[in-house]
């Protein structure tokens, strides 16, 4: 029975991952297909597409997939997708961001609504929570990349680095918009490929939750993940060293 149990455990450990995984993916094909349609299927003259792709690899995405996503983005069946953005609070006050990529508004709005409204939270008009956020560059970068530290800092500094953090196996590179192509080429010559490069919205103000409130914005956050046109979503959650373990 040991042993039968614990065949269940990995299996649905296995299962919770397969899905979640295939959730980026279908994130990941939407962007792909978005990026090929409105600035052309090749990567060297569209700056989006270009970034599309680096994230899909970075998320492991098979090439044969990449490819058929920007093929897609040529095909009249396509649905033709809107880039939105919402805004709300969950329980506690804490804000959080929502950005989805749709092919019908209407839908996305509603489901959001009441994504939030089953979660004790609260679609608000745009402008609620955005001046809690800064529009940014992020970088994320195996540490193991970074051959002298100091050295890395000091070009990053030239090339409009704001901030270079360091987690543990990955760094985090922040930097203001328009900065966001030089740094890029940085790492290009430093030959470091990103897990991820976007832009992103960084919280500046932060909420700090009992576990029991961090345990509903968590239900929250993964609902609005969950939902197929949802990209993105952003939190200003303070989130201490003894709750890491609740978060994972």
């Amino acid at each position: 029975m040991a042993g039968h149990s614990k065949w269940s455990n990995i299996k649905r450990k296995k299962t919770i991952n397969d899905a979640k995984k295939s959730k980026i993916f279908t994130k990941l094909v939407k962007e792909l297909t978005v990026a090929a349609r409105t600035g052309g299927s090749e990567p060297e003259f569209n700056p989006r597409l270009r970034l599309a792709i680096q994230n899909a690899k970075g998320a492991n995405m098979p090439k044969d997939a990449i490819l058929r996503a920007i093929s897609k983005a040529s095909s009249h069946d396509v649905a033709s997708y809107h880039e939105v953005t919402y805004e709300g609070y969950g329980p506690n006050g804490v804000a959080i961001m929502v950005v989805c990529m749709t092919d019908k508004v209407i839908r996305t709005v509603a489901n959001v609504r009441a994504i939030f409204a089953k979660y004790r939270g609260s679609l608000e008009k745009n402008g609620a929570i955005t001046f809690l956020f800064d529009y940014k560059g992020f970088f994320t970068i195996p540490s193991v990349d970074i051959k002298d530290y100091d050295d890395f800092t000091l070009g990053l500094i030239d090339a409009g680095a704001e901030a270079l953090e360091n987690n543990g196996p990955f760094a985090h590179v922040i930097c203001a918009v328009e900065n966001f192509g030089n740094i890029q080429k940085h790492l290009e010559t430093q030959s470091i490929a990103p897990i991820f490069a976007g832009l992103e919205y960084i919280a500046h103000t932060f909420v700090q939750v009992n576990d029991a409130i961090l345990l509903k914005l968590i239900k929250l956050i993964d609902a609005l993940k969950d939902d197929d046109d949802v990209q993105k979503v952003y939190h200003n959650i303070a989130i201490q060293p003894d709750q890491e373990a609740l978060w994972d």
